[in-house]
Parts: structure tokens; sequence; C-alpha cells
């Protein structure tokens, strides 16, 4: 049985997950890495959505306000044993419904061009990409996406 859990960083569900995710983009970032690293802290998420399989967490998002109204999409993560099942997307509508009873009116998200299959994921649930943001700005491996709420 599949549920979604709202919560926060101290979750320890979304710790265990986030430990695994930080490894995965080790691997696909290299050397750039350390870069993005500087910016996916999870101390003061206070949006934070764990997916559950049963009683084991299987993936997890997060959001943070950002200017003009916007929510910023992180720490998206699904293992690898349940992707292609809808979890991603799932966990994707579960932020954006959250965002917007929170009164931002866009989710803005920044991935990596070396992740193909996030990339998928944003443009199929109605992302458009728009011109690198704040830190992303002139980053190559960047890219950034835009969803109106």
């Amino acid at each position: 049985m599949i549920t979604v859990t709202r919560t926060n960083s101290e979750h320890p569900g979304f710790q265990s997950l986030v430990v695994l995710l930080d490894a995965h983009l080790a691997l696909r970032d290299g050397a750039e890495h350390a870069f993005y690293a500087v910016y996916n802290k999870t101390a003061s998420l206070a949006q934070v959505v764990v997916v559950y399989e049963d009683e084991n967490p299987v993936g997890c998002g997060a959001f943070k306000s950002h200017e003009g109204g916007g929510a910023e999409i992180k720490r998206m993560y699904v293992l690898p044993e349940y992707r292609g099942r809808g979890i991603a997307a799932q966990i994707l509508k579960e932020l954006e419904s959250w965002a917007a009873e929170l009164l931002h009116t866009r989710c803005i998200l920044e991935t990596g061009r070396r992740q193909p299959e996030a990339i998928a994921l944003y443009r199929k649930n109605g992302y458009t990409q728009i011109p690198n943001y704040g830190q992303y700005a002139g980053v190559e491996n960047s890219i950034c996406f835009e969803k109106n709420l």
C-alpha cells in the first residue's frame, strides 16, 4: 500500500532517502557535486513529502519559499527499484498542492542536464524551461523549470 506523508526535514524517512539521493547525485555530477551540495541543505525545509510502500520510505521531495510568490521544488528522489510506477509524479503533485494551499503562485526548480529522467518528469507534468535563476545562472549543467499553479 502506497501512502503519502507531509512532514519536515527532520523526518527519519526523508533523511535516509536524502543520503541516497546525495550519493546518486555525486556520481552523476562528478566534480560539480560540491557546488550543488551547498544549495541542497535540508535543515530548514518545513515542507517535505515522503512516500511509503507499507512502512518503507521509497520516495521524497520538498519545497521552500522563493521570491515572487514561488515555491522551489527540492530533493526529489525515488528509490531505483520503485521508479516507473508514477511515484515521482505523485510526489510532485502533492508538493504543488501543498504549495498552492500556502498561496504560492508557481513552482520553480533546477535539475541537472545529466538527469534526463528528471527533465522528462518535469516536462510531462507541465513544467516549462526558464532561464537559469539565482545561483544557477551561467551554470552549464543546470536547467531550470517553472509551472504556474
